[in-house]
């Protein structure tokens, strides 16, 4: 596919924005849904996805909703007791190692699927990923990816299975993979239209915003996740400007120690993407309209 009008500009500005963060490695995947203009940075190298391989589970949920074998509104046992995937030994989770310790207080209750999906998206919940994964099983989710297209994902098991991480069994994901996946949500095609609309809905709620979100104006809105550990610092997103069609940019990090450092790189690729995207020029036009 020829070069897309000031694509090589805009990864040259990228190019630099690396360099000078210092990062071990990075990777981008960009897909304009307006212009199917699209950006591929390293885009099948592949990463630890950390968080952002919730976004594939959710994704297999809705299936399962879809096909009447789960219910969002259904309430299943909230637990912290799961198996490794390495030999069945059971392990459980800690409060201090989760960005979110409001649901350890309700094992032994129920929540409904809806709740658990939400906690595992918005504040990025370890023991609701646990609990859903167990629920849909990862398999299903690798069945998922493989039928969209998104054929390096690896969603293996869930969060702080110690003995799968000691053999090299973890969640892992490149860039053009996690686009497949947002751009599927994005265009509306992840199951059903309404089932999009309803994942997209969750994303924005998203609560860690200090990445692609704090590189773009106030008004466009962000359907995102997130996903870090130790040097490792990822976001995932749809974005929605005023009056346009969103686009979908995935940006991954690699060899960063300081994670606010990481997190300045992610928002300065973010604003390069925007403004190279038109719509900082259209919305100054709307501006000087009202005016």
């Amino acid at each position: 596919m020829p070069a897309l009008p000031g694509m090589p500009a805009l990864q040259a500005k990228i190019d630099e924005l690396v360099r000078k963060s210092g990062a071990e490695t990075v990777a981008v995947a960009y897909y304009d849904l307006a212009t199917a203009k699209e950006l591929l940075i390293n885009p099948d190298l592949s990463f630890h996805a950390a968080s952002t391989m919730k976004v594939p589970v959710m994704m297999e949920i809705f299936r399962q909703v879809a096909a009447g074998k789960l219910s969002l509104d259904q309430r299943i046992p909230v637990k912290n007791d799961f198996a490794s995937i390495v030999d069945g030994s059971h392990y459980s989770l800690t409060p201090d190692s989760d960005s979110d310790q409001s649901l350890y207080t309700r094992v032994g209750q129920t929540e409904t699927i809806s709740e658990l999906i939400r906690l595992m998206i918005i504040v990025s919940s370890n023991l609701a990923t646990n609990i859903l994964i167990e629920r849909v099983t990862a398999d299903r989710v690798m069945d998922l990816m493989h039928t969209i297209g998104a054929n390096n994902i690896r969603v293996l098991r869930g969060v702080e299975d110690g003995k799968a991480f000691q053999k090299g069994l973890n969640n892992t994901t490149t860039a053009r993979d996690l686009m497949i996946v947002m751009r599927t949500i994005a265009e509306r095609r992840a199951i059903s239209g309404k089932a999009s609309d309803q994942m997209i809905k969750i994303m924005l709620d998203q609560k860690f915003n200090e990445g692609i979100p704090a590189g773009l104006p106030r008004n466009a809105r962000v359907s995102h996740k997130t996903g870090s550990i130790t040097r490792i610092n990822h976001d995932a997103a749809i974005v929605f400007s005023p009056g346009e069609k969103p686009y979908v940019l995935v940006v991954l990090t690699r060899g960063i120690d300081d994670e606010k450092l990481a997190h300045k790189l992610i928002a300065d690729i973010s604003k390069a993407v925007f403004d190279d995207s038109g719509r900082s020029r259209a919305l100054h036009a709307g501006r000087d309209k009202s005016h």
